[in-house]
């Protein structure tokens, strides 16, 4: 070792003077560290090297980028075969088109509505994420529609959407909830012969023959199969015991015999009666209802409570023939944009939980913890707190949003058939079908193609503008 540097100072002398590096209090100036230029190339490259490795680049995004669009704007200043320079005419046509305006509409009904309704599920999905157990395969269900192609889901909503109910599952759906709550009628279609009956409002039918209290009405039906008679329909029979002074009897029965054979109007072994059919009595010198009953599985029927010898002339209500509920007609004039709108939140509400559930993850708990100490109830939490901290990401969800429902094309052209593909109409496809889906004006379709960039810029501008702000904030 060292003497110098392990032998003890003598009492009252003067340590020696140690290297400034070597001196905690008296640190001095520092050597360079050795990471210093850690990520600085040590080469120098000369500045037309750097713009030699720019030039492929350069050239990628020119030709897929900067030529199609300034060659679009070229064309939509041009005739429909760009033979022929006819300046803003295009952009007039595309402004006083009732096609285009429709179109138009629509984008507006889309930027509107499905990036805010698609915000709001993507909120209220990962704030059940947070909640729930099963999480994962939770958010997993959730954004699974992601992996589907917009071709794919729109063949998918168009069998979904189908008018009949044994096909689609939404008129399945509402068909099961409607009928829950409003049975559909037993026998639609039935109907009681000219002869015997007439019609009335509502699908009624009233009885050509009148009846007094006290006697026996037969009401016989046609105009349905045997076959579509109810299980419990037994063989049609006249009323076993004489009516009293107070009531009319009858018996309602299909006058149809499966097979053939019979005589009209009577009652013959092999027809039914007709359960469930509603009979009222209505009172011919005031016009009103005395009485009403419904017919037994052999078809008869007794009206009790009424006016002894007075006349009467039977009525069966619309409801016993009403046509059974067939469902909404989702892809009818007015419902085909908002069933298609709701066929693009099926696939994008993943999209934004996943954002706004990374948003989520990222506020301090200790905040959320503090308000509720402090006697904050949930909903303050959720609107004070974690709506404001969120507004960034919800921003971006939006705006991303906006960018694709202004490119919509696919869920519009597969889902909306023939018939109110003009109701559903959007630019994207507008554009299509002027220029190549058989209106060959490459003018006006350059024309909706420039208008649409146009529409895009400010959502572009914004984002932008935000990446600079948090490139300068340091996140």
């Amino acid at each position: 070792m060292d003497e110098s540097l392990s032998a003890s100072p003598a009492a009252g002398s003067v340590p020696a003077a140690r290297p400034p590096s070597e001196n905690p209090s008296h640190p001095g100036p520092r050597a360079p560290h050795p990471l210093a230029d850690h990520g600085r190339s040590p080469l120098r490259i000369p500045v037309r090297v750097r713009f030699g490795f720019l030039i492929p680049a350069a050239i990628v995004l020119a030709a897929i980028i900067i030529w199609p669009a300034v060659d679009s704007v070229w064309l939509s200043l041009h005739n429909a075969d760009g033979s022929k320079w006819v300046g803003l005419h295009n952009y007039h046509t595309l402004f006083t088109d009732s096609a285009t305006l429709t179109a138009l509409k629509n984008n507006i009904i889309w930027v509107v509505c499905a990036p805010t309704v698609a915000c709001a599920l993507g909120l209220m999905f990962a704030l059940m994420a947070e909640k729930i157990r099963w999480s994962t395969a939770f958010k997993a269900v959730i954004f699974m529609p992601m992996a589907i192609s917009f071709l794919a889901a729109g063949v998918i909503f168009e069998l979904v959407y189908q008018q009949d109910p044994n096909q689609g599952v939404a008129n399945a759906v509402a068909v099961g909830v409607h009928d829950t709550f409003a049975p559909s009628s037993k026998y639609p279609g039935a109907h009681p012969r000219p002869a015997t009956g007439k019609a009335g409002t509502a699908g009624s039918f009233t009885s050509v023959q009148t009846f007094q209290a006290g006697t026996v009405a037969p009401l016989p039906l046609v105009g349905i199969q045997a076959a579509g008679l109810p299980g419990k329909a037994a063989q049609a029979a006249a009323p076993t015991a004489e009516p009293t002074p107070d009531e009319i009897e009858g018996t309602v029965w299909l006058d149809i015999i499966y097979g053939g054979g019979g005589t009209p109007n009577h009652i013959d072994a092999g027809k039914k009666g007709m359960p469930g059919v509603s009979v009222k009595a209505i009172d011919v010198a005031t016009g009103k209802s005395a009485g009403s009953a419904s017919a037994h599985n052999d078809g008869t029927f007794a009206i009790k409570g009424l006016k002894p010898g007075g006349t009467y002339r039977l009525e069966l209500p619309g409801s016993n023939f009403a046509q059974p509920y067939r469902g909404i007609q989702w892809l009818g004039p007015s419902l085909v944009t908002p069933a298609i709108i709701a066929s693009y939140l099926w696939i994008w509400a993943g999209f934004a939980m996943v954002l706004i559930a990374a948003g989520l993850a990222s506020i301090p708990r200790e905040l959320l913890e503090a308000a509720r100490v402090d006697g904050a109830n949930d909903r303050q939490v959720f609107w004070r707190i974690t709506v404001p901290l969120l507004a960034p990401v919800l921003l971006v969800v939006m705006v991303t949003q906006i960018i694709n429902v202004l490119k919509v094309f696919d869920l519009v052209y597969v889902i909306a058939p023939g018939s109110t593909l003009p109701n559903a109409n959007v630019l994207a496809v507008q554009m299509w079908n002027v220029s190549f889906g058989g209106g060959a004006d490459q003018g006006l379709g350059s024309a909706i193609g420039v208008f649409l960039y146009v529409l895009v810029l400010p959502a572009m501008y914004f984002n932008i503008r935000r990446l600079r702000n948090e490139r300068k904030e340091g996140r």
